[in-house]
């Protein structure tokens, strides 16, 4: 009779996926200036995780750690599970992270098919007729924006004659193109107006659609809430919460954004304590 070895390889759990980028406990210190202090973050594919605060919070200290420009000084950051410490921008794109700043970085008097390609140019031809293959930028720029759901009827135009929204979305749907994994977006909706801020936000759950791994850095919780599905609260450089979406409220979000017992407090002291009565003591006229 022969026994056929057992299999034990153990299956993983469900719902037990690695994080595209996880920051567990990660500090950051300027001198004696501590900016982060014990902050962690998952960010998983097809989620948007959300970090909210208002400025001096660390948030930007926080884009510059996951997009390479800064090394953490404590804590573990990870990426799909390998401990990692980044040592450039250009070794965070080999990895799969793309990070659109506020102020996008684009050339407004190149045409929009340029800044798509702006550093990646393909191009066409050998020695000294190598040139850029424009056809194919054009064409390829049109098509990637048209997945996106942005229809612009010309890419010559020049990227600064499109609206705030527009641009925004022109870089997310560059970081799809060029095979992020993770997409870290810093205030995209900071300097736009309701409409706008609806369109860029759309995009933002495309590109979660899509299967990337989304950072949101907003100081916004009503926008955050429309899309996120993690949120992490940064206050003066350490975590002064992390919920899933399932766990909190957006009046509690916005509560706890807002300054929650700090602001309750702040309440009670800017309420005007009652007058007196002058007849009661008999000093009215």
């Amino acid at each position: 009779m022969t026994t056929e070895a057992a299999d034990t390889t153990e299956a993983p759990a469900p719902g037990d996926r690695t994080p595209l980028v996880e920051l567990d406990a990660v500090s950051k210190y300027y001198g004696n200036i501590r900016a982060l202090e014990g902050v962690s973050l998952e960010v998983h594919a097809g989620e948007i995780s959300c970090v909210l605060g208002d400025n001096g919070a660390g948030k930007s200290t926080l884009i510059k750690i996951i997009a390479g420009l800064h090394q953490h000084d404590a804590g573990t950051f990870r990426i799909e599970g390998e401990d990692t410490r980044l040592s450039s921008p250009r070794e965070a794109l080999d990895r799969g992270i793309a990070t659109v700043y506020q102020d996008l970085a684009v050339v407004p008097l190149m045409p929009v098919w340029r800044n798509f390609f702006l550093g990646s140019e393909p191009t066409k031809g050998v020695g000294p007729l190598k040139r850029m293959d424009v056809d194919v930028m054009r064409r390829t720029t049109h098509a990637e924006l048209l997945r996106m759901g942005i229809d612009l009827r010309d890419v010559d135009q020049p990227i600064g004659t499109l609206s705030g929204g527009e641009r925004q979305c022109v870089a997310i749907a560059r970081a799809v193109y060029f095979g992020a994994k993770v997409l870290v977006l810093d205030e995209p909706t900071a300097a736009l107006g309701v409409k706008q801020s609806g369109v860029v936000l759309k995009y933002v759950a495309a590109a979660r659609d899509a299967g990337l791994g989304v950072v949101l850095i907003t100081h916004n919780p009503h926008h955050a809430y429309l899309v996120g599905n993690r949120f992490v609260l940064l206050k003066r450089g350490t975590m002064s919460g992390s919920h899933a979406r399932d766990e909190i409220t957006l009046d509690e979000l916005t509560r706890q954004m807002a300054g929650g017992s700090e602001l309750d407090d702040l309440r009670h002291e800017l309420e005007r304590a009652p007058e007196p009565d002058l007849k009661e003591h008999g000093d009215a006229p």
